[in-house]
């Protein structure tokens, strides 16, 4: 189901989003958030609040009516989301991530990206890439999609299933990673509009965490797609080592995502722990040095997932960005840093902390779920340390 048209801003306003309207975003996504999470359905009135600030465009260059925002400010913006419901972010980040790279979509066919920049402008245009499929699993390790494109006399038709598919029922675009029919097949990405005929989603997303990215299974049946929606398919050696730049983009926002997590964790917990009064105590858990101690690791634990973003993302907008294995292990120790400070949350509050009626336990559910991004803990750390040892 695509997104609905949302009346936005003709003419984008200049400058970084002021501090004020992004708190209060966190808290409009905050207070749907619970609900999302128990009903595991695409966040539509958190996509709504959005469209209707004009944050949906936030990254579409200002030449065609977006705010053109910088790294630094797209990540301050995801964070804010973020921290108010992850899962919403998680959808929106794959949206940004196509307007804020030059060489991703920005390097499509002319007419086809201004039509994504319009719809998302208008409040629309939520894109999503559709690449893990049952056997395959991730293509970031390798080997051919069997997904596959099929010409026709009028374009492509594809057929195939992908899995994992965030945003799956609330996408207006998917753009499918598949391969060709041809006696020396490309592969690449397909454009799709969602609604297509031959699509088929299942519910297949019922996870631990995250459960309002509506990841779920995507069936393409002979879908057709128009010719020039074959908007970047190449020789299987043709596409190399991954766009640095959206190596970057991916650690980055990974990291604020989960950040983001972290913070709403911490906020609440510092709530509880000033509020909670035990009668055998006669004030609250927050005067203890040992609470005072936890919450300051927490407090440590953040600002350096803070520090490392701030700085690498300050360094891409400098034009000078660091190199892909510097942004993958920031990546593995924000993700680290953030579960760990929701485990001591949950370490001082015993069993207020994993009930349903308190925040918390869904704030470690959705942590948790950082660990399965790619790249995973074993690629960063292999490549971190076949560079420092020069091999």
């Amino acid at each position: 189901m695509a997104t609905q048209a949302i009346s936005v801003q003709p003419q984008p306003p200049e400058g970084p989003v002021p501090a004020d309207q992004l708190d209060r975003l966190t808290r409009l996504l905050a207070a749907n958030a619970e609900q999302y999470d128990r009903s595991a359905e695409f966040p539509r009135a958190n996509f709504d609040i959005l469209a209707q600030q004009g944050l949906i465009a936030l990254t579409v260059p200002r030449a065609h009516g977006g705010r053109g925002a910088s790294v630094s400010e797209a990540l301050r913006v995801l964070a804010a989301v973020a921290k108010g419901d992850p899962s919403t972010a998680l959808i929106l980040f794959m949206t940004y991530h196509y307007h804020a790279t030059p060489n991703r979509a920005r390097g499509w066919p002319a007419d086809i990206y201004e039509q994504l920049a319009r719809d998302a402008v208008a409040g629309r245009g939520l894109i999503g890439g559709l690449r893990v499929e049952p056997e395959l699993g991730t293509p970031v390790r390798g080997g051919l999609p069997a997904t596959i494109a099929r010409r026709t006399a009028h374009g492509w038709a594809i057929s195939g299933t992908k899995i994992y598919s965030t945003g799956s029922t609330g996408l207006d675009w998917y753009s499918v990673w598949a391969k060709t029919d041809e006696d020396a097949p490309r592969v690449g990405n397909f454009l799709v509009r969602a609604g297509s005929p031959g699509v088929d989603i299942e519910p297949a997303w019922d996870h631990l965490g995250m459960r309002a990215t509506v990841s779920h299974a995507v069936h393409f049946t002979d879908t057709p797609t128009p010719t020039d929606h074959a908007v970047d398919i190449r020789r299987p050696e043709e596409w190399g080592a991954p766009d640095p730049v959206q190596t970057l983009w991916n650690a980055l926002s990974i990291s604020v995502i989960y950040d983001g997590v972290a913070r709403a964790a911490r906020d609440w917990l510092r709530a509880y722990l000033n509020d909670r009064v035990p009668s055998n105590l006669g004030a609250s858990l927050a005067t203890l040095p040992r609470v005072q101690e936890k919450f300051g690791e927490i407090e440590a634990l953040l600002q350096v997932n803070r520090t490392l973003v701030r700085d690498a993302a300050a360094r891409i907008d400098a034009g000078d960005p660091p190199p892909a294995v510097e942004a993958n292990a920031i990546k593995y120790v924000a993700t680290a840093n953030a579960i760990r400070a929701v485990e001591i949350g949950l370490e001082l509050t015993g069993n207020p902390g994993i009930s349903r009626h308190n925040p918390l336990e869904r704030h470690y559910r959705d942590v948790l779920c950082s660990r399965i991004h790619s790249p995973q803990t074993d690629t960063i750390l292999i490549a971190a340390g076949r560079a420092a040892l020069g091999n």
